[in-house]
């Protein structure tokens, strides 16, 4: 995938701001990247610089130019091969975000401005024609919301994310959808109309029922309660649709599991997962200062629990363990959502998604169509 085009995209690396500047944002820094010679660092340096109260942080777009949307992957341990990110960076400010670290490829911080300079990809859907109508391509289920939310806030007006869906409706390609945004609903008609060719399946991302947790874990997500409504709607809609339970907290949200699960299932959910915390890179340590800012009076106690299920570590890349962590703790937690799971009477059904209805679409041509 080519380099998206950086337009005056600014940083403010290593600068940490107070929580009035940041308000509605999920980290308390923009720190450094891995990539970076040099590490930089607020201070007072007695002139009296950090008297003065920052502005607020707002959030500014940029265009990614990047000539192909499908991205691959080949890791066993995910049900997919292929997937659509429509934006880089995430408005919803999520903490414990794993993809945090790929803004620092973009020369920007995986901290404030991952959430703040967001890269939208306007072209999306015409790459994607593109791509879909090469004589060599293979159809298989498309994976949307694996790196970052595609309804996040932005997506309000620009649309990307519903001209991807049309190009997919049109083809009959299918496809999955994860999200924490109740603005799926918009889209109900199209992937109402996907749901009965059996195109479509999607995931509403549940992480706690605790709306103070989780204003400050995901500041511009949707709220508990209408992610429970998205599920209400789609599923009135006829659309499959499950809750993820992720990413499992130790000590800060686990023990809702069971009334996550429960919730969603009233809601109209069918299916369920989890996934364990993940911390990668530059995430360990933002995910540990937000931690000790919001939560000082348990932060090591859930780093422990984590470690406890990372091997003594608060990561773990290896696939396979990467997700569902080890040890008793994460037995435990495994034994738990299974019981929920058949308790409640979720995932019943494992029909594949229909790769048969595919239609590849009619590549550009300058020649005219004699019908």
């Amino acid at each position: 995938m080519a380099a998206p085009l950086l337009i005056k995209a600014r940083s403010t690396l290593g600068t940490w701001r107070p929580p009035d500047a940041r308000r509605g944002r999920g980290v308390t820094a923009n720190p450094t990247t891995r990539f970076d010679r040099f590490h930089a660092a607020s201070f007072d340096d007695g002139w009296g610089g950090l008297d003065e109260e920052p502005a607020a942080l707002r959030t500014e777009v940029f265009k990614d130019a990047s000539r192909t949307v499908i991205a691959r992957n080949t890791s066993p341990d995910i049900p997919f091969d292929r997937s659509i990110n429509p934006y880089r960076g995430c408005e919803h400010g999520c903490v414990y975000c794993f993809a945090r670290p790929s803004h620092a490829y973009l020369g920007l911080s995986p901290g404030l401005d991952f959430e703040s300079r967001i890269f939208a990809k306007p072209d999306a859907a015409a790459r994607l024609r593109e791509e879909l109508a090469k004589p060599g391509y293979r159809v298989a289920p498309i994976a949307m919301g694996t790196n970052t939310d595609p309804y996040q806030p932005l997506e309000k007006r620009l649309h990307i994310m519903r001209d991807i869906l049309e190009v997919l409706a049109e083809t009959g390609h299918p496809m999955s959808i994860v999200t924490k945004s109740h603005l799926i609903t918009r889209d109900v008609d199209i992937l109402s109309d996907m749901a009965r060719r059996n195109l479509v399946r999607v995931f509403l991302s549940v992480t706690t029922l605790d709306l103070k947790l989780s204003r400050a874990m995901e500041p511009r997500a949707a709220t508990p309660a209408k992610r429970l409504e998205a599920i209400e709607t789609l599923a009135a809609a006829g659309i499959p649709v499950g809750v993820m339970f992720a990413p499992v907290i130790p000590a800060l949200n686990d023990h809702e599991m069971e009334n996550v699960l429960r919730a969603a299932t009233a809601a109209g959910a069918t299916s369920a997962g989890y996934i364990l915390v993940r911390l990668p890179l530059e995430v360990r340590e933002l995910f540990t200062d937000w931690l000790r800012e919001h939560y000082p009076d348990r932060a090591e106690h859930v780093l422990s629990r984590l470690r406890a299920m990372r091997g003594g570590q608060e990561n773990d890349s290896r696939f396979g363990r990467r997700m569902r962590g080890q040890g008793v703790d994460a037995d435990l937690l495994s034994l738990r959502f299974h019981q929920a799971v058949k308790r409640l009477g979720l995932n019943k059904s494992n029909l594949p998604l229909d790769c048969s209805r595919f239609i590849p679409p009619r590549a550009p041509s300058p020649q005219l169509s004699l019908f």
